[in-house]
């Protein structure tokens, strides 16, 4: 069931609607391309949201290349929880998510960031995806390299990128295993994208090599 809590507003804020699924109200703010082609939906992570820096950016410049970016939150959020649910309930949540996610008829490329990428790859083969993009995977906890989430990513069974830290405690970009996907490297860049101040790259250049990747990559996609 889909019922929409919100009229269409600017292109800061998108279209909310409200998804009725099997863990609770799951909420999508959509920034829909003109001539859109494909569908890029994100979902944030364990410890934040749709504000998070990397989604907020690509909501503002996907939808200038020809995709249209749904940002996904999961029920937890939805329902002003701290904690966030176990994997298999944010599987029940994107799953429920995604008739609505398919309904402009158009391809749709499964995403998030941290523990939404872990999603977006665990569900793809599942719910017919047509790529996975996964910000921030973490590949691991932090000091903790040998609980590899590893299986996730290499299973995801579709044309994947991965945007890394090369500063991320939750797995650096030499850390991870060989296969077929994509790796961007977002130089000093920690779990959340944030660059120390005496990085050789400014903020703006950091994010700025996140939505190029995601465009160039996007475009490439049949």
């Amino acid at each position: 069931m889909t019922t929409s809590d919100a009229a269409t507003s600017d292109a800061t804020t998108g279209t909310v609607e409200t998804i009725a699924t099997d863990a609770g109200e799951a909420r999508i703010t959509w920034h829909p391309a003109e001539r859109a082609r494909l569908v890029l939906a994100l979902s944030h992570g364990a410890g934040g949201g749709i504000e998070a820096r990397d989604l907020q950016a690509l909501a503002a410049v996907l939808p200038g290349h020809g995709v249209t970016v749904a940002l996904v939150e999961q029920p937890w959020r939805v329902a002003g929880k701290k904690v966030a649910s176990p994997p298999r309930t944010l599987d029940t949540g994107w799953r429920g998510i995604w008739p609505a996610l398919t309904g402009p008829g158009l391809p749709v490329v499964s995403g998030g960031r941290s523990a939404g990428a872990r999603v977006a790859c665990r569900t793809a083969s599942e719910l017919g995806a047509h790529a996975v993009l996964a910000l921030s995977f973490p590949l691991h906890p932090p000091g903790r390299p040998e609980k590899s989430r590893a299986g996730e990513l290499l299973g995801s069974g579709v044309p994947t990128l991965v945007v890394q830290g090369g500063n991320d405690p939750f797995g650096r970009p030499e850390e991870f295993p060989d296969g077929t996907y994509e790796l961007v490297e977002v130089a000093y860049g920690d779990h959340g994208f944030a660059v120390p101040k005496k990085a050789d790259i400014s903020q703006e250049q950091a994010v700025a090599i996140i939505t190029d990747a995601v465009v160039k990559w996007t475009g490439s996609l049949g």
